[in-house]
């Protein structure tokens, strides 16, 4: 009863001061509000790139050239540049690996800037050719729309992406299986559509043809040309094993000798999603701190304001203490109103920082997901902001002489 009757105290206080009241609280509510959104935001921008590197394969891995130079144990003497890895070695990898729930395709970059025809229908030349063989769409995690993958054999087929599909067919699907496109200068028969994938890393895999492997190799191939190695991974908690096993069959391909180190990397295709959660772990302080800080400025206002609000009733505090109140109650009752202000404050706030999050996930096209744990923190957060700036002024009144108190004016 006593804490009901205190709350109502507050709130009477609260409206009698109405106007510098809702300042401090609006004040309380923007940096409750930035708190809960920008965390909330950042969980939703994670969430989203999580969904799309699982889209991409993010049981994945990849291995190409290494990046440096390379050199023996023999005192530096056998420096080397790494050197491309060319289709044979490719296909020896390929043929080698065995290692069970794990798949391994090669493909090759053959073009960037590349134009269509269907009839009388001519893309723009921004279109991209790679060659690939029968493993590539399940190592990427492609999947076909309309029609069907390669057969190893074939030679005159073609894949192509849903931009491909809009350009030259209308947006529709089914429309392009068995027609005939001009890429480049050599005829192809669509076989299959893939499912639109979006972009990433400023690649987009829907503006691409996808022709075979050997075909590929003998328009677009040369001496040094490099392809790429992709290894599907069934399970998450066997890449590391998988890592391991492939660095052995690789430097058997590569004919590495022993104390010579690899001239080739392995990486993850979750990496760069790594590295992303590491720098939104820093973001995430830095919002915090810079939300603390307008926490601090309300703080300081609602002090202010509860010093006020002790001097305008001196006197009531004195006959308070006259009627038989105590220090104690005198300082639950003012710490009751400075922590009812901030609750009010924080209960604004969240529901800012919810619609910014919402916000954000509806740019990102992400799952919104109701932030109950930044909620909680928010709350927690203005309590303990509530407290702080009461305490002083609550235990400044409940020190008043009733006497002394009585007789101010």
């Amino acid at each position: 009863m006593v804490a009901l009757e205190n709350v109502k105290e507050a709130y009477y206080s609260i409206k009698s001061n109405l106007v510098r009241s809702l300042l401090t609280l609006l004040i309380i509510a923007i940096g409750i509000a930035c708190l809960v959104g920008i965390l909330t935001a950042i969980d939703a921008i994670l969430f989203s790139m999580n969904s799309n590197f699982n889209r991409l394969g993010a049981n994945s891995l990849s291995i190409r050239p290494a990046s440096e130079s390379l050199s023996s144990n023999r005192q530096g003497r056998d420096q080397k540049k790494s050197e491309s890895i060319t289709i044979d070695q490719a296909l020896q990898f390929k043929e080698k690996f065995k290692s069970s729930g794990t798949l391994v395709s090669v493909d090759a970059w053959c073009a960037g800037n590349a134009s269509l025809k269907y009839n009388n229908e001519k893309t723009n030349p921004t279109f991209q050719i790679r060659g690939i063989d029968e493993n590539y769409l399940l190592t990427s995690a492609f999947e076909i729309e309309e029609g069907r993958n390669f057969l190893i054999s074939e030679t005159n087929k073609v894949l192509i992406g849903s931009e491909v599909v809009k350009m030259l067919f209308g947006e529709n699907p089914k429309k392009a299986l068995g027609k005939e496109i001009i890429v480049e200068s050599d005829r192809y028969t669509v076989v299959g559509v893939l499912k639109q994938k979006g972009s990433g890393s400023g690649d987009n895999s829907d503006k691409r043809v996808y022709i075979p492997l050997n075909v590929a190799k003998n328009k677009y191939g040369y001496a040094d040309k490099n392809y790429s190695i992709s290894i599907g991974v069934d399970n998450p908690a066997r890449i590391d094993a998988t890592i391991e096993s492939a660095i052995g069959v690789m430097r058997n391909v590569r004919d590495l000798k022993p104390g010579i180190d690899n001239d080739f990397e392995i990486r993850k295709s979750d990496s760069i999603l790594n590295t992303l959660k590491e720098m939104t772990s820093t973001l995430r302080w830095a919002t915090m701190v810079i939300a603390m800080l307008t926490l601090l400025g309300a703080s300081i206002g609602l002090m202010n304001i509860m010093l006020v609000s002790v001097t305008e009733r001196t006197k009531e505090i004195g006959v308070r203490k006259s009627l038989g109140a105590t220090g104690n109650n005198i300082l639950l009752q003012f710490l009751t109103e400075a922590v009812t202000i901030c609750i009010i404050g924080g209960i604004v706030g969240v529901f800012l920082g919810i619609v910014l999050g919402f916000g954000v996930n509806f740019l990102v096209k992400g799952q919104f997901f109701i932030p109950w744990v930044w909620m909680m923190l928010g709350m927690v957060v203005c309590i303990f902001v509530g407290v702080i700036s009461g305490l002083y002024p609550a235990l400044k009144a409940s020190r008043l002489d009733p006497i002394e108190a009585l007789r101010y004016e």
